[in-house]
């Protein structure tokens, strides 16, 4: 069953939202409810769009990024009745891949109006991922279906990378596309990749210019993310039960993951690192960026525990403010204010190299890296003027980051916009620990915390056409739901009633 959806405003949006119970984390509730408020006003509605209303990434009126909107998804799932962020991606394909033309919009400075834009063409390749964790959440085959077997948009989304072989200027793009195919991974630039001002790449130490001189390597994040998309259609075509599909995406995800265990990872350092493409030397300048493989489940088991111990490093990525965008010790690492993509703390990376980690079972470090993180934005919310949400965070201070472009001023605020990941999905996810569902086979997967004390769970929890309130307290979890359920809790299965439930964790 379909729910009905309501993307304009009205005044009770907000019972549609799940409500949070966290007594040892009742501090972190306003901040999760400023999230939703802010990525409320960012539901815009621009005639001409091929899908409007769409959610606005808090950063132009008149452009719109892949992997912002990605992101985006990720958090607007959990309330899918108001929120429109998988409808937000049909701006994407049907331009990209079908050839809509968007419209020109008013300008107070320009008669003729701004063309409204896509703002670049090969930024991160995320439809597929975010495609199917989506799905897990509303279990809607008939959109699976239109979007791998009728349109083919996750296909030909790949396949348009794959084509990429010189820099290109497309109709209804802002920026020219800088993604070129080798035959070991991609050329790539680090504004298109969504890092700005990453110094990945340089040949000086410390780097002399804003966004160094970078042609020359192949990008770690590319060819993952390229790998992750294989891996994800062929999961969205096991679901749809198309073999032949997920085998012929399968392969393909095989053989980008032996290229990157073969030329991309640093057995010295035990960490994965853009290459050169001239002579596969490694670049070794340590991001986030490289936990894009174990996203892509790309790393043998050995080497993800390896890579996982640079993110509680505090010389690395690790230290106060966890998950920052450059190593602490490397030449280029800004210490006051981050400096954009130079050590701040982007809520888009880190969510991703949590869901990275808990890929590989390290469920306590993404709790607790989850908490760090939460802690850092809610004191900054608490103390620093405006209080608000912000589009990065500075790694070693309660405040913003600072811009790249203008060194002097503050990132821009109520970014939500994607920041929105954190206080929402991270706190759901994994402080709380309703980690996934599975609206699939009826399923939610909760790894409620050791010795949490005091009421944890989360209310009006929404997947499929289920409804539920889920609370735990001593030993008891108490559910009231509308439809049956699976609740699986560390791997023991409990058969939840559409009625009030109560079950003991252990005997």
């Amino acid at each position: 069953m379909k729910r009905e959806k309501n993307f304009t405003s009205a005044k009770d949006w907000q019972k549609s939202i799940p409500r949070p119970v966290c007594d040892a984390h009742k501090d972190f509730i306003p901040l999760y409810e400023k999230a939703w408020l802010l990525a409320h006003d960012h539901i815009k509605d621009v005639p001409g769009l091929p899908a409007t209303p769409y959610m606005d990434e808090a950063a132009s009126p008149y452009d719109i990024w892949i992997w912002d909107t990605c992101f985006m998804v990720l958090f607007c799932k959990y309330a899918q009745d108001r929120f429109p962020g998988v409808e937000s991606l049909q701006n994407f394909y049907k331009v990209l891949h079908d050839g809509a033309i968007l419209p020109r919009l008013p300008h107070p400075e320009l008669p003729e109006g701004i063309q409204f834009s896509i703002h670049i063409a090969d930024n991160p390749p995320l439809f597929a991922w975010t495609e199917y964790e989506n799905a897990l959440m509303h279990g809607n085959k008939e959109h699976l279906k239109t979007l791998l077997l009728e349109k083919q948009y996750l296909q030909k989304h790949f396949a348009f990378l794959q084509s990429l072989d010189k820099e290109t200027l497309f109709p209804m793009i802002r920026a020219e596309s800088r993604w070129k195919t080798h035959e070991n991974g991609y050329f790539w630039e680090g504004g298109r990749s969504g890092m700005d001002n990453t110094p990945r790449g340089r040949k000086s130490t410390p780097t002399t210019v804003n966004r160094p001189d970078n042609k020359h390597i192949l990008w770690v994040d590319a060819i993952a993310q390229q790998a992750l998309s294989a891996l994800y259609i062929a999961k969205t075509a096991k679901i749809l039960q198309e073999k032949e599909l997920e085998k012929v995406w399968q392969e393909k995800y095989e053989f980008l993951k032996e290229k990157i265990n073969t030329l991309y990872w640093d057995e010295e350092d035990g960490f994965y690192y853009d290459i050169v493409a001239a002579t596969n030397e490694k670049v070794k300048v340590m991001t986030p960026a490289s936990f894009w493989v174990l996203l892509a489940e790309a790393a043998p088991f050995d080497r993800a525990v390896r890579m996982a111990k640079y993110l509680t490093d505090p010389a690395k990525l690790g230290g106060k403010v966890p998950c920052v965008t450059l190593a602490r010790d490397d030449a280029d690492f800004n210490s006051e204010h981050g400096l954009y993509w130079r050590g701040a703390m982007w809520v888009p990376t880190a969510y991703m190299s949590i869901k990275a980690i808990e890929k590989y079972g390290m469920k306590d470090l993404a709790r607790e890296l989850s908490l760090k993180i939460l802690e850092h934005m809610n004191i900054t919310y608490q103390n620093y003027t405006p209080h608000t949400i912000w589009e990065c965070y500075a790694p070693n201070s309660y405040a913003p980051s600072h811009s790249c472009s203008r060194p002097w001023k503050t990132v821009r605020q109520d970014f939500c916009g994607w920041s929105a990941l954190a206080p929402i999905s991270l706190f759901i996810e994994n402080v709380i620990g309703i980690r996934k569902a599975d609206a699939f086979h009826n399923t939610l997967f909760w790894d409620i915390p050791e010795n949490i004390k005091g009421k944890i769970g989360v209310n009006s929890y929404q997947f499929g056409d289920i409804t539920a309130d889920l609370l735990y307290e001593n030993n008891e979890i108490n559910i009231s739901s509308d439809k049956e359920f699976s609740l699986v809790v560390y791997e023991k299965n409990f058969s939840v009633k559409a009625c009030r439930n109560t079950f003991k964790i252990k005997e």
